[in-house]
């Protein structure tokens, strides 16, 4: 079973949202989790030591694990995102510049279809998901 889809399927079942997996050099698995309560020291200690009997039983290869908040800037990966947090600020980068400008900062509207549509300066900015490098909350405080 594709590694993505394990953690998913096995996160969503203990109440927590993959919000990110990065594998890096000397076999280092960092995760990323939320849930709508948000994130404790105490959830991500769960998520470990649940993740460390999983990975020996369906032998995933690693050396370390770290699991941890997305933080306030959370990253916006999949679709279901970009619906649950319409009317928060984002910071949007692209792959190609649109109307002369690589990065759009503003207020999320939401998504329609395959367009993430954000409110910059009074102008509604419509960018095809096809175009999105990256994509975070941009928490004001």
């Amino acid at each position: 079973m594709e590694l993505r889809v394990l953690l998913e399927s096995t996160l969503a079942g203990l109440g927590y949202e993959l919000v990110d997996l990065e594998l890096a050099r000397g076999g280092l698995m960092r995760l990323f989790i939320d849930s709508p309560a948000g994130i404790t020291l105490d959830d991500c200690v769960k998520v470990s030591n649940h993740l460390t009997r999983l990975f020996m039983v369906e032998n995933v290869d690693y050396e370390r694990l770290e699991v941890s908040s997305p933080g306030l800037d959370r990253p916006l990966t999949k679709s279901s995102d970009f619906e649950r947090f319409a009317g928060q600020p984002v910071k949007l980068k692209l792959r190609l510049p649109q109307d002369g400008a690589r990065r759009i900062s503003g207020v999320l509207q939401g998504l329609d279809g395959e367009v993430i549509r954000v409110e910059s300066d009074g102008k509604l900015i419509e960018v095809p998901l096809s175009n999105l490098d990256k994509a975070r909350l941009d928490p004001k405080f």
